[in-house]
């Protein structure tokens, strides 16, 4: 049988624990946050099924790297939802997408590229050298394209 505890003693700041100490590390770290959004499209050029509109629901993976601040977050998960509400998700979740993204074949090779710059244009703003390190789109559950990083030109 399992036992648990109750706080006795809530610590508090500068008591308990000095603010000096909120930041354990000067380490790059990532953070992932996720997101499904559901969609239709087409494939130009293609022969098979996906030549027909269709829909699927849509889940990605943000990997997003940078240092801790002085109480040690990189970036608060709440702000990594607030820019895929307001500047991503907004041209998907059950949208068209052949009509809201920009002239391209709606591959997931193609979306995932999108989102991750829309991401990385976002993370400009944001302090801490946060940074884009990966962005997976999956079309079915077994199923993804994946952006990195290193495999992007920034010239």
């Amino acid at each position: 049988m399992y036992g648990f505890t109750i706080v006795e003693k809530l610590q508090k700041i500068d008591e308990d624990i000095k603010r000096s100490e909120l930041t354990y590390h000067k380490k790059r770290v990532l953070v992932s946050k996720e997101f499904t959004f559901d969609a239709a499209h087409h494939l130009h050029c293609y022969e098979g099924k996906c030549k027909n509109l269709h829909g699927h629901t849509y889940k990605v993976i943000f990997g997003i790297s940078g240092y801790v601040d002085e109480i040690g977050l990189v970036i608060d998960f709440g702000t990594i939802k607030q820019i895929w509400k307001d500047q991503i998700e907004i041209h998907l979740d059950h949208r068209y997408l052949n009509e809201t993204l920009p002239a391209m074949n709606t591959t997931a090779e193609n979306m995932v590229v999108w989102i991750y710059e829309k991401m990385e244009q976002a993370l400009d703003a944001q302090p801490n050298e946060c940074r884009v390190e990966f962005v997976k789109l999956y079309e079915t559950p077994t199923s993804y394209a994946e952006a990195r990083l290193e495999w992007m030109d920034h010239e």
